[in-house]
């Protein structure tokens, strides 16, 4: 399979729509669907369900959407890391770090401090990212290395430190009557009727179905917290950023977050690994 049918094929079963697929890769409708038609004939599977009401995905064809991201994601990784490695040999080194932006926020700043001291440490480059995003990066070569969170980032085929464990708290709007407890059950905070929990975007870009209001970054969330629109179960480490007008209770059986230090299994950075040394020295 070359990659040109696997990017077609991943726009089709994504869009569910040969003609917004087209328009997304900026080709036309016919050669789209030739290509897919003849990449089902070479596999000897169908791959998508043609009917009036649209496209869906066969049993075969979700796998190989699953695979194909994969598959992408390896080679836009490859492309990436050979520019940057061409540029350290040119002598401009330096190492992507990938973070959750509003997440992590003294860790990060420890680890930064920490690798600068590192004998032949290089720049680091810090690209913050959206909510469940930072695998992504690492996976496509955006970034050399991430700090994710377990249980809530798919660490799959990462090596992988753990940095720090912690609880998590409620975050709610200040003078609201919860915000007063000592702590709170998971139970209480997400049968709030006046505070629904937010809805994160999934990978895809969609957002899940409920009642919880639609948020992208965590300025977006505090807002709406404040506003009284929205509650947040997130890592106790929050309470250092909270700005006025919120509050964070206790959610003592809610899980455990586990942030770790996460970076490809093949990689031989000197530079990564120098990162990796010092996140684990804090």
């Amino acid at each position: 399979m070359e990659t040109r049918e696997l990017r077609y094929f991943v726009a089709v079963a994504e869009e569910l729509h040969f003609g917004r697929a087209a328009q997304r890769l900026g080709i036309a409708q016919p050669p789209l669907s030739r290509a897919i038609g003849g990449l089902e004939r070479r596999l000897g599977v169908l791959l998508l369900e043609r009917g009036s009401r649209g496209v869906t995905l066969t049993g075969a064809g979700a796998v190989l959407l699953r695979e194909a991201r994969v598959a992408l994601d390896a080679v836009e990784a490859a492309e990436r890391r050979t520019r940057r490695a061409a540029l350290a040999a040119a002598g401009h080194p330096a190492v992507i770090l990938a973070a959750k932006a509003g997440a992590s926020g003294e860790l990060l700043a420890k680890l930064l401090d920490a690798y600068a001291a590192e004998p032949g440490a290089v720049t680091v480059d810090v690209l913050l990212c959206g909510p469940g995003e930072q695998a992504g990066v690492l996976r496509d070569g955006r970034a050399d290395v991430a700090l994710l969170h377990r249980p809530f980032d798919d660490l799959a085929g990462f090596d992988t430190e753990d940095l720090h464990t912690e609880g998590q708290v409620a975050v709610l709007p200040a003078g609201h009557p919860l915000g007063l407890r000592p702590h709170l059950s998971l139970a209480e905070v997400t049968a709030l009727p006046d505070l629904p929990l937010p809805r994160w975007p999934r990978p895809d870009g969609t957002f899940p179905d409920g009642p919880g209001p639609k948020v992208r970054d965590h300025t977006q969330l505090t807002q709406l917290i404040a506003l009284g629109r929205a509650c947040a179960i997130v890592p106790e480490t929050i309470r250092t950023s909270l700005h006025e007008g919120l509050v964070a209770v206790p959610v003592p059986d809610s899980p455990r977050v586990t942030t770790v230090i996460a970076w490809p299994p093949h990689s031989r950075s000197t530079a990564v690994a120098g990162l990796v040394r010092a996140a684990v020295g804090l």
